[in-house]
């Protein structure tokens, strides 16, 4: 799974692929995991992109606004950045950022993230 998602991911930054031809990837299963907890694992390099299936949460920590530290609970960011509801389940793609010398938290769909200093990973997470 993970060769192909890296794939989709060179094909998809290079405008290769359409978004019709992404969520033909998706509904046939050939391109989403389910999603971790966090990015911790995941956060290198800067640019990797990721699909994964995740169940909004709103729960867990969270540091950050659009872009969140690599801890992160994935679930509650999904909400927070109004991807998904709370028990909601969807793909969302997450993007590996450059880390932020500082993340302002913010109240936003009902989840409150944290500010946070410099933190070494990050990640952004996006609408398929």
């Amino acid at each position: 799974m993970k060769v192909m998602q890296e794939l989709v991911a060179y094909f998809d930054r290079r405008g290769r692929l359409a978004p019709d031809e992404i969520h033909a990837l998706l509904d046939r299963g050939f391109l989403a995991t389910d999603a971790p907890q966090n990015m911790l694992d995941l956060c290198d390099p800067v640019g990797a992109t990721y699909y994964f299936r995740v169940t909004g949460d709103p729960g867990g920590p969270l540091w950050g606004t659009d872009v969140y530290t690599g801890d992160s609970t994935l679930a509650a960011a999904c909400v927070h950045a109004g991807l998904l509801k709370p028990g909601q389940a969807g793909v969302v793609k997450v993007v590996v950022e450059q880390p932020l010398t500082q993340y302002q938290g913010c109240v936003r769909h009902g989840v409150t993230s944290h500010d946070f200093g410099r933190y070494g990973t990050a990640y952004r997470v996006l609408a398929v």
